[in-house]
């Protein structure tokens, strides 16, 4: 029985643990509060450790990987690119553009990631979302977030 690193495994438990532990030592800047009554940082913090649990258990497991080494294979440039421009574009434009117009072209461009989603299934895509969004958190949540900002004439 031989033992044979996994460098994928390896590699997704550490991005698992930095995420987890940069959410969790940022959640300590916000008030916990208790199990009853919840501060702002406790569920970020919670979940902060999950996710390094979470990615601990997959480190563990690439180093105890059996089997051949498993080749890393070509790094989705296309794709990581679009997702994280379309994160910035919403964190930089929903109070300029508002709510509507800055996620649909986040969904969008989210959408144009996948090698196998057709554009045309993008755009639907973006406005099943951009609709579900509207009606869930804007009417059913009462989320005061302007439907279209000061950059957009409506």
């Amino acid at each position: 029985m031989e033992l044979q690193k996994s460098a994928k495994d390896i590699l997704s438990g550490l991005i698992f643990l930095g995420f987890g532990a940069a959410f969790a030592i940022t959640a300590l800047g916000y008030p916990m509060g208790t199990a009853l009554r919840m501060g702002a940082g406790f569920f970020p913090f919670a979940l902060g450790l999950i996710l390094c649990v979470i990615g601990l258990a997959v480190l563990v497991k690439g180093f105890l990987h059996r089997g051949p080494a498993e080749d890393l294979g070509t790094i989705p440039w296309r794709g990581a690119v679009l997702i994280l421009s379309a994160l910035t574009f919403f964190g930089l434009c929903v109070r300029g553009l508002g709510l509507l117009p800055t996620l649909f072209v986040t969904v969008l461009a989210s959408a144009l990631a996948s090698r196998t989603l057709a554009p045309w299934a993008a755009v639907a895509l973006a406005t099943a979302m951009t609709l579900i969004c509207y009606v869930i958190f804007v009417r059913g949540l009462g989320v005061v977030v302007p439907l279209f900002g000061p950059w957009t004439r409506f």
